[in-house]
């Protein structure tokens, strides 16, 4: 099994007591149904976990909800017994938000997978939270629409996951992350009302921007039962590029030069030689595994403004000693080098017992830099180290092949970890582009942040979750 962290602080939080549990399993079965409640030990360890696999813990109970109808009773049942609830769509998240704490409810929502409207006159998308996100697209296509949202994980993650952690993807450059196209939400609060947040209206100033708070909250702040969804047209020509180089920095310095000539492309995608190497024996996708980096370049859009940015980017990718570049023959092909770069993570996860995936941003000024550091990092702490990520956006994914059996190699495993997520700050970066705080990043969080705005998140949690019990452990 893999994980994305070392070893962090767990949730603390008082067990709720037997009776409390088997009261609220029994009001549970009265309200879904004896076959969409868990109890038994064996039923719950699939829940006990994300994909951060060397976070764990068994919660009390696990309630399927059938319908967005069910969410609202099903939190206040627990909020009345004072018992925590955990949210949970695939649970694929990188930084452990839906691992549950002792005893919670765990709160499934996958069967809420319904597309409830496409508006294409208004260009808006209406689904429940356990869509899967790949499907978004799928069906947005039928209409001669696009969601440009395309996190790693896309094929099994739930839309309601994504907007939880505002996840981004290799589109992220272009079109931006999931907040960028949520233009509504119904949430469901810490004691069971329901409300629903923003409209599809494109501009729209009246009061706060409540649904912003839920972007991005981890499960904290609210339950998300149904996304209001903005589409774009497809674009009507696409390209993609690959490069190779010979020195690592050669391909991080491209990447900073495309953007400082002020060429935005879908996607710019980095990959040293040790990523290469894995992904071309998981894939076999043709990639230069001589080569020291490689990056993928997408530009989509007019035709013409397409054929002109493929032609600026090869001239600044020779200008920095690219060996050679291969421009995809057709839709199959730029599909297949696509499909070859998102299996980084499981590609290197075949290597060692334990892959630690991590996640920090900084500046595209300090690409290289930061890429040469992570690479001294690894030499420092003898650790093998690969790197690849959203180069184009500045999200690195240090990743660490090691054994989490070997409790010397850990330790060190930890110290490089804070070495690289300090450094990153240091650049005026941060701790997570995409992942999420969780549990995982929680350590680093007031460092970023500051006093002051740390007291100020924590003032909002408590003013819309007084009592605690939405997701508590994470984040703080």
């Amino acid at each position: 099994m893999k994980s994305d962290t070392t070893k962090v602080a767990r949730p603390s939080w008082p067990c709720p007591g037997q009776d409390a549990r088997a009261a609220l399993s029994r009001e549970l079965v009265d309200l879904l149904g004896a076959e969409q409640v868990l109890t038994e030990p064996i039923d719950l360890i699939p829940y006990g976990f994300d994909g951060t696999a060397t976070l764990k813990e068994r919660p009390g109970v696990v309630a399927l909800a059938r319908s967005t109808e069910d969410v609202g009773p099903i939190v206040a049942l627990a909020h009345g017994h004072g018992i925590p609830i955990v949210a949970r769509g695939s649970g694929t998240g990188l930084s452990g938000g839906s691992v549950p704490v002792e005893g919670c409810l765990v709160l499934g929502l996958n069967q809420l997978d319904q597309i409830l409207e496409v508006d294409d006159k208004n260009l808006t998308m209406l689904v429940e939270t356990g869509l899967i996100t790949q499907k978004i697209d799928e069906e947005a296509a039928k209409h001669g629409l696009f969601y440009p949202p395309d996190p790693g994980s896309l094929k099994i993650a739930t839309i309601g996951g994504n907007v939880a952690e505002n996840s981004g993807g290799l589109r992220g450059l272009k079109y931006g992350v999931t907040r960028d196209y949520v233009m509504g939400l119904e949430v469901v609060l810490a004691d069971g009302e329901v409300v629903w947040l923003g409209n599809q209206c494109v501009k729209d100033v009246a009061g706060y921007s409540m649904k912003d708070l839920f972007i991005g909250s981890e499960g904290t702040l609210g339950i998300i039962t149904k996304v209001l969804l903005k589409l774009l047209p497809r674009p009507a020509a696409r390209r993609t590029l690959l490069a190779t180089f010979n020195q690592l920095d050669q391909g991080a310095q491209t990447v900073s030069d495309i953007i400082a000539a002020k060429i935005i492309p879908c996607t710019l995608e980095f990959l040293d030689n040790t990523t290469i190497r894995c992904v071309e024996d998981f894939s076999k996708a043709g990639l230069p595994v001589e080569a020291e980096s490689l990056v993928l370049m997408e530009t989509d859009g007019p035709e013409a403004v397409v054929a002109e940015e493929c032609e600026r980017m090869m001239a600044l990718a020779r200008e920095n000693g690219a060996t050679d570049i291969v421009i995809a023959a057709d839709d199959a092909e730029a599909a297949r080098l696509a499909a070859a770069r998102r299996s980084a993570f499981s590609a290197l996860a075949r290597v060692k017992p334990t892959t630690i995936l991590e996640d920090v941003t900084v500046p595209r000024t300090h690409l290289a830099e930061m890429v040469r550091f992570i690479t001294e990092t690894g030499d420092k702490h003898r650790l093998e180290i690969a790197t690849f990520g959203h180069m184009g956006d500045g999200n690195l994914h240090p990743t660490i092949l090691t054994d989490e059996r070997d409790h010397e190699e850990m330790e060190r495993v930890e110290h490089a970890i804070e070495d690289i997520v300090r450094q990153a700050l240091a650049f005026k970066g941060t701790i997570t582009g995409e992942h999420g705080v969780g549990l995982a990043k929680k350590p680093f969080l007031k460092e970023q942040l500051g006093d002051a705005s740390y007291a100020l998140m924590k003032r909002v949690k408590a003013a819309l979750d007084p009592d605690g019990l939405l997701n508590p452990g994470k984040i703080f």
